[in-house]
Formats: structure tokens, C-alpha cells, sequence
């Protein structure tokens, strides 16, 4: 038997304000808006994961509430569980992973964010947890 493919589960947060702002990084290595997140270390629980993510991208400390969707991505093999998050402390503040972090509006999110991104912010706003998949570019269900 051959060796089977592995999927990396990662997990992200939407942390939002006071305001509907949305805390969004953009990316080091890739220069894209994104929210904060990462994948899950052995031992840890998918909110410890969260919290750990959003602190090391950000600099911002966050309550981890509902998921609020599961997205996979084809082409990368990466399973991400995002979850709607708000901020109880810390400072944004770029990181060696976030070339930059503000504070985005829904429409700047919309402007900056690609698709499969973006998707992802905006299902944080819906009143259940959505299941996409994506092939990294382009949103297929």
C-alpha cells in the first residue's frame, strides 16, 4: 500500500471589534490580506490554536467564540477551521508572519482580500457555520 495524502489542519481567527472592524494581516510571504491563523500545533486544542496565531501575526490577545466555517483547500491540502474571535488586549503590532495589520472595514476586506479569503470574513457575520472548498484561487463549493 502506498502512502496515503495528508491533509494539515490550520485554524484562523476572525477577530472583530466593538465597531465591525476586522483585524487582517498581510501576509510576509505572500504579500495577501488575510485574517490571522496558521497551522495547529500537536497538543493543542483548536482554540489554543487560535489564540497562539492570532498573538504571534498580531500582537492582539483574543476570546475565541463560535466556528464559523471549514474550508479546504485542494490544491494545498489544508483543512482550516476559522472562528469569530474578539479582542481583550494587546496592541496590533506586524509580526516576522505580518508584513502589515489593521483594521479593515467589511468593504476594505472586500477590496483587499482575495475571494477565498475574504469568503471566509464574511461567513463570521452569518448565523451558521459554512463548509467550502476552494482550490487556493478560486472558491468550487
Amino acid at each position: 500500500m502506498g502512502t496515503a495524502p495528508k491533509y494539515s489542519v490550520s485554524v484562523a481567527g476572525v477577530v472583530v471589534d466593538d465597531s465591525d472592524r476586522i483585524l487582517a494581516v498581510e501576509r510576509m510571504d505572500n504579500g495577501r490580506w488575510e485574517a490571522p491563523g496558521g497551522i495547529l500545533e500537536l497538543g493543542e486544542t483548536l482554540a489554543e490554536g487560535v489564540r497562539r496565531e492570532v498573538a504571534e501575526e498580531t500582537g492582539v490577545h483574543v476570546e475565541v467564540g463560535r466556528m464559523t466555517g471549514v474550508y479546504q483547500n485542494l490544491t494545498l491540502g489544508v483543512v482550516a477551521l476559522v472562528f469569530r474571535c474578539r479582542p481583550i488586549g494587546g496592541v496590533p503590532t506586524p509580526s516576522e508572519e505580518s508584513r502589515r495589520v489593521e483594521w479593515l472595514t467589511l468593504d476594505e476586506v472586500r477590496e483587499r482580500m482575495p475571494d477565498v479569503f475574504a469568503i471566509r470574513v464574511l461567513d463570521a457575520f452569518g448565523d451558521s457555520a459554512r463548509h467550502r472548498v476552494h482550490d487556493g484561487v478560486s472558491l468550487i463549493g
